[in-house]
């Protein structure tokens, strides 16, 4: 596992990305359509037609600067601590399981 190992950042992208194609699988059965090119997840769950309680928004919005940190890799971004990071992997899993009972 990429988080066990000290990997974060990795971790962390791929994190988001599987929270994004959940999103975009959502969007795809909803819209009967391909989805936007984006990666913004609170955007796509709008367009998903999820109705985000406010912790699940708060994840969504936790989960965007992993997606700048995988796509994008500058050596003067912050530095992600493992304890976050285990945090917010946990909180995408979570995530995750609950956007799949939404298909």
């Amino acid at each position: 596992m990429l988080l066990a190992k000290g990997h974060l950042r990795h971790a962390m992208f791929l994190a988001h990305l599987a929270v994004e194609k959940t999103l975009k699988a959502r969007v795809t059965k909803i819209t009967k359509d391909v989805p936007p090119r984006i990666h913004k997840l609170e955007r796509l769950a709008e367009l998903a037609g999820i109705d985000l309680r406010k912790n699940r928004r708060k994840i969504l919005v936790d989960l965007e600067v992993y997606q700048q940190a995988g796509r994008y890799p500058d050596p003067s971004q912050a530095a992600i601590d493992k304890k976050t990071a285990s945090r917010d992997f946990r909180a995408a899993e979570e995530m995750i399981k609950w956007l799949k009972s939404q298909l």
